[in-house]
């Protein structure tokens, strides 16, 4: 009976270490990626489909993460309602740096997705290209997915050029492009 409680300890004691060591290790792949924060100061009404967006992105890769930047924090992306398409600088772009999306009433007046369009243009930020025509399925296929399309988030392939974008524990400098217009 002794020897059976030595045995219950020793594998209980086995697990505390098990789960003390194992914890650490899976936070610090949250660690290493990338923080990006945006700002929506200027997004007007579309604040819940930005921060809806960039759940989007957050809930499908691993090595960046979107923040709402905090009060007195610089944001690498800015977020601007406007009466035109929406459209976006192409990134990726990297901690420091900036690029902005405007956030184009246009495209919501026609009967596009919010919420599509805000994670598709943050999709450009983070330094994919349009994929036109295309189908809903492909976020980075715009409005070529259609007004009934209100898929926001990416496929595969749009997820492991993003991971791949981010990958890594040195980030490269800030590389953003020209600007894209997602009108069809």
């Amino acid at each position: 009976m002794l020897r059976r409680q030595g045995v219950r300890a020793l594998i209980g004691a086995t697990a505390v270490t098990l789960t003390l060591t194992i914890a650490p290790a899976a936070n610090s792949a949250a660690a290493l990626a990338t923080t990006l924060y945006y700002d929506d100061s200027q997004a007007a009404e579309f604040k819940s489909a930005v921060a809806a967006g960039a759940q989007a992105w957050n809930s499908s890769v691993t090595n960046v993460r979107i923040t709402k930047a905090p009060a007195g924090r610089r944001a690498e992306i800015v977020v601007i309602a406007d009466n035109g398409w929406p459209r976006a600088n192409l990134g990726p772009v990297r901690p420091g740096g900036r690029v902005t999306i405007w956030f184009g009433r246009q495209a919501v007046q026609q009967g596009y997705n919010p919420t599509r369009i805000a994670s598709h243009e943050m999709g450009h930020s983070l330094g994919l290209p349009d994929r036109k025509p295309g189908p809903c399925s492909s976020l980075m296929s715009g409005s070529t997915g259609g007004v009934s399309c209100t898929n926001a988030l990416p496929n595969a392939t749009e997820r492991a050029g993003v991971d791949r974008n981010y990958a890594g524990t040195t980030v490269p400098a800030t590389r953003t492009g020209s600007v894209l217009v997602d009108a069809p």
